[in-house]
């Protein structure tokens, strides 16, 4: 028996595909594309990862480290090249708390725990659940997700010096203008040449016009220095004082009962995104991804995070647009984005500090118009009520609250809608039995489960009916708990009153449901074409009809 769950097991377990290329091929100008998406995708990381560790609360390098690491380990094992993961604010918003009431060092460990989880998840195959989300609350989650990357992009409007005020009306008309720029060169240039990518062109020309006309607009540098070393092993766990003045996290129960609550939150919010980012990358590239790779993948990178001095993270849709956008396909862009912003934080980090905001600001405006599914207002009028109600619900929890939320309440307001439409199409088709004479014939149609059981019960006409009574599911299926304790109460009305219930038509699955309950009386199963049709007398009093 244990043979046998272990070879099924391992029949489940497809070897990852951890090809750098994929079905690409090698050239010089796919190579020369990679290249230049992963130094696009890597300028466009270093204000997101400091603006984030900013929300939540630790050193600008926790964010980049952890950028660094994420991409990197991400890229290299992932289940969907050309998508890029770091340091996001989804995550960010839930760390703030538990460094604010306990340090750095208990992020670390929460860290650690939290690659743990998805480790577990991705062994576990539970990534495969994200099929369950409906189109609708992709769409939602996408427009969400639009939303909040251009409202985290105002902040750069703003004075470095007193977050309070917006910046000043010279430098903010410079502002607006060369971010208005950057995006026209976005837009224009493709339409020209595709052998720059548009918003490395963009970041750059917009730079050059900064430093040569000396134009007083807010830098990376004014941010923070991103100026730092190799990231080094740190062992969050101990006595004592850590990094940056904080102390370690004890190894006991009582540091476990603090951080698991936020490893788990942080860790669903983490698959969550990146499994939704990964169905959305592979819809714009029309290639698949591994769901259960992308958790070991992410889940390994936050372990490995977490005892190198990062804020943990995960998949970056807008970095990830910014990737797809420009061309990149492979596993070579995002590990040549990882590679370059570690090149920035350990050597380049002067010349990458004069970079204006502007010009990443236009970069992740054009991410917005892109990623923002424009096609689902023209549609809200053409799908059901329900679907456009789950879209705007979503978005705007999104926007409100974090992804989780918002994913999963989409999920049951969609789940809802299914079983309210499902549970309405529950009838019966009443007529004469031929085999049996004298005996009256219910044929079900429509799914008998939690919410179609009152009008199961109302189906039947108890005292008005003859003594023999056929119920026919050859049309319908017996779903759940619910269903059993119907059947049964309906069965035990008939037999007070002195009539008889049987089922017929029963499938396999139903079959084996009813037998598991208690319910059938009789041994033996349909035949599956209904060429044989096996009456089931029902045995009540196994659930009670309470």
């Amino acid at each position: 028996m244990k043979r046998a769950a272990l070879a099924n097991f391992a029949k489940n377990i497809s070897p990852p595909n951890l090809s750098i290329m994929q079905d690409e091929g090698w050239s010089v100008p796919r190579i020369r594309t990679e290249l230049l998406s992963g130094l696009t995708v890597a300028l466009a990381l270093v204000p997101e990862a400091v603006a984030f560790a900013f929300v939540a609360g630790v050193h600008p390098l926790v964010g980049l480290y952890a950028a660094f690491l994420i991409g990197l380990v991400t890229a290299v094992f992932g289940g969907r090249p050309g998508m890029i993961s770091g340091a996001t604010g989804a995550l960010a918003v839930v760390m703030v708390a538990l460094v604010a009431e306990h340090g750095v060092e208990y992020l670390f460990a929460t860290v650690v725990l939290m690659g743990i989880l998805q480790v577990v998840a991705g062994v576990m195959q539970w990534g495969k659940f994200i099929r369950l989300v409906p189109h609708p609350v992709m769409l939602g989650f996408v427009n969400g997700l639009a939303i909040v990357i251009f409202l985290a992009q105002l902040t750069q409007f703003k004075d470095p010096d007193d977050t309070s005020m917006w910046l000043e009306s010279s430098k903010m008309i410079s502002m607006l203008g060369l971010v208005g720029l950057t995006m026209l060169i976005i837009w224009g240039l493709p339409k020209i040449t595709n052998v720059i990518p548009a918003p490395l062109a963009g970041i750059g020309v917009v730079a050059l016009i900064v430093i040569g006309f000396g134009i007083d607009v807010p830098t990376v540098g004014d941010m923070a220095s991103i100026k730092g070393n190799f990231p080094s092993f740190h062992n969050p766990f101990g006595e004592g004082a850590g990094l940056y003045g904080t102390p370690l996290a004890p190894f006991n129960l009582e540091t476990l009962q603090i951080i698991l609550p936020y490893a788990v939150i942080l860790a669903a919010i983490g698959l969550i995104e990146s499994l939704l980012t990964l169905n959305l990358v592979g819809e714009i590239t029309g290639k698949r991804g591994g769901a259960s790779q992308e958790c070991i993948a992410q889940g390994g990178a936050n372990i490995l995070t977490g005892f190198f001095g990062g804020m943990g993270g995960c998949a970056m849709i807008g970095q990830s647009m910014i990737n797809v956008k420009s061309g990149g396909r492979t596993r070579i862009a995002g590990i040549v984005a990882a590679l370059f912003l570690l090149l920035f934080i350990v050597a380049a980090s002067p010349l990458i500090e004069r970079i204006p905001l502007a010009a990443l600001v236009g970069v992740m405006f054009m991410v917005v118009i892109g990623t923002f599914a424009w096609n689902s207002i023209k549609i809200m009028t053409k799908v059901p009520f329900t679907d456009a109600f789950v879209i705007v619900l979503v978005t705007v929890v999104t926007v409100a609250t974090d992804l989780a939320i918002a994913v999963v309440v989409g999920v049951i307001v969609s789940a809802l809608a299914y079983a309210w439409n499902n549970a309405r199409r529950i009838h019966a088709i009443e007529r004469e039995s031929v085999t049996d004479k004298g005996a009256k014939v219910y044929e079900i149609q429509g799914p008998l489960f939690f919410g179609s059981t009152d009008g199961f019960v109302e189906l039947f006409d108890i005292e008005n009916d003859p003594e023999s009574v056929i119920v026919d599911f050859k049309y319908s299926r017996v779903v759940d708990q619910s269903a059993l304790q119907v059947i049964e109460a309906v069965a035990g009305k008939y037999e007070a009153a002195g009539k008889k219930l049987t089922l017929r038509h029963l499938s396999r699955d139903c079959h084996q449901l009813l037998t598991k309950a208690g319910h059938l009386m009789v041994d033996s199963q349909d035949d599956p074409e209904y060429g044989i049709a096996v009456d089931y007398s029902v045995r009540t009093g196994i659930l009670g009809n309470h």
